[in-house]
């Protein structure tokens, strides 16, 4: 059974409970990034460049500077993992917040979150964490991050909607 988020992300492409011959290849057959010129990844060099080109824009919720700017996301923080039994690929995200009692970890995780799954494929996995030891609440945060009704939850708030939508649009510099 698909879930809410996986239906739409498909763009209501089910038709009897069934995807489409082309939805039902593996991640690795369709490493697809959705995004205005619809590129598709050969590599995994590739996608976690694409991966990291997302994350970098995003803006800090509380200042002007975006997450690579204040050194919460870096190159090094995305991992692509190829281990799932159904060939699912896992694009792990690591960041570190700006001090271990940051009050928006979870706005930011939320942000990031938000903004990989509306560009990549439904095909990927994410894993959002906060680096180990780099926040004084970390396991609760990334419990939070990672659970999709928490996740859909939050996004129903219109004034925190607002607020992601704010962070993850992406200005011409």
């Amino acid at each position: 059974m698909l879930s809410f988020f996986r239906k739409l992300s498909i763009g209501g492409k089910i038709k009897d409970g069934v995807l489409p011959e082309r939805m039902m290849e593996t991640a690795e057959d369709l490493s697809v990034v959705r995004d205005q010129s619809a590129l598709i990844l050969k590599t995994d060099t590739e996608l976690k460049e694409s991966v990291y080109d997302l994350l970098r824009t995003i803006k800090d919720p509380e200042k002007p500077q975006t997450l690579e700017q204040l050194d919460v996301v870096y190159e090094e923080c995305v991992n692509i993992c190829h281990c799932t039994p159904g060939g699912v690929s896992i694009i792990r995200v690591e960041f570190n917040p700006t001090v271990p009692h940051c009050s928006l970890a979870t706005l930011i995780g939320l942000c990031i979150r938000i903004k990989l799954e509306r560009h990549l494929a439904s095909l990927f996995k994410l894993d959002i964490y906060i680096k180990e030891g780099a926040h004084s609440t970390e396991q609760e945060i990334n419990k939070q991050i990672n659970d999709k009704e928490r996740i859909a939850a939050a996004m129903e708030n219109p004034s925190l909607r607002e607020l992601v939508e704010k962070c993850i649009l992406e200005e011409d510099y």
